[in-house]
Parts: C-alpha cells; structure tokens; sequence
C-alpha cells in the first residue's frame, strides 16, 4: 500500500475487507441481493442464459472454432498464442464485442483464450452478431 502510514494503518485496521476476507463490500452485496430478487421474480433466466451459452458454442464450434462445450453460461474459445488472443480481443473489442482475454500468467502457456459471458437478455440477433464477429476476426 502507498500512504500516509497513519491513512494505511487505519484502513488495515478499520477495512472490513482487511479484517474479514469474507467481508464484502455494501455494494457488492446489495449487488448479489438484487441478483437475488430477479431470479425470484424471472426463475427461469438462468436456463435461458445457459441456452445461450449453448447455441452460441454451438455456432462457433460449427465454424471450427476451438471451443469446449459450456457447462454454464462461460464459452472459452482458444487462441493460438497470448499475441494472438490479444489481437483478437482487440479486433472483437473494435467491432463492438466485449470478450475477455486470458493469457499467461493467468493462465498457463499454452492454452490463451477468449472468454465470453453470456446472459438471458441476449436477443438472436445479438448472438448473431457476436458469432459473426468471433469468426471474421479469428486470426489466419
């Protein structure tokens, strides 16, 4: 931590987040609590989700894209290097989809990836959109 040893010994010792690790934050509760109401009121949002998931691996597989089949609502597709996956994070990102970019050292070399996550609210044509634009901007 950089401070002010008076500001950084008062927030070890005052942070909930410090004392506790399993302390969470007011906002990230009340997040998790509005979670909770929505799928009391919309139960069956989370197969929807996985439905998703599901349809849009099963585009990108189609197209020969190195993707495992889902078991939630996460799809990995694989890139060939870290280099690759992160111009092609790039590329997506410049089309207008968001994906995340996992290379080494978060994960070990060898296995860099897109993440994508997908959610109940996504239209076909979302999905449409997001398959099309994984595939023209995967790398030759």
């Amino acid at each position: 931590m950089l401070g002010p040893a008076r500001v950084i010994d008062h927030l070890i010792n005052t942070a909930r987040t410090f004392i506790f690790d399993t302390g969470l934050a007011p906002a990230a509760a009340a997040a998790a609590l509005a979670g909770l109401r929505l799928l009391r009121r919309d139960p069956v949002r989370p197969s929807i989700a996985r439905d998703t998931a599901r349809e849009l691996h099963a585009r990108l597989a189609a197209a020969g894209l190195d993707t495992p089949p889902p078991r939630a609502c996460v799809l990995s597709v694989r890139a060939e290097n870290a280099g690759t996956a992160v111009g092609w994070a790039a590329a997506c990102r410049d089309a207008g989809i968001a994906v995340g970019c996992f290379r080494p050292p978060s994960v070990p070399d060898g296995i860099s990836r897109l993440r994508l996550s997908t959610h109940a609210d996504l239209t076909p044509r979302d999905i449409d959109q997001i398959a099309d634009v994984l595939i023209e901007t995967t790398p030759r």
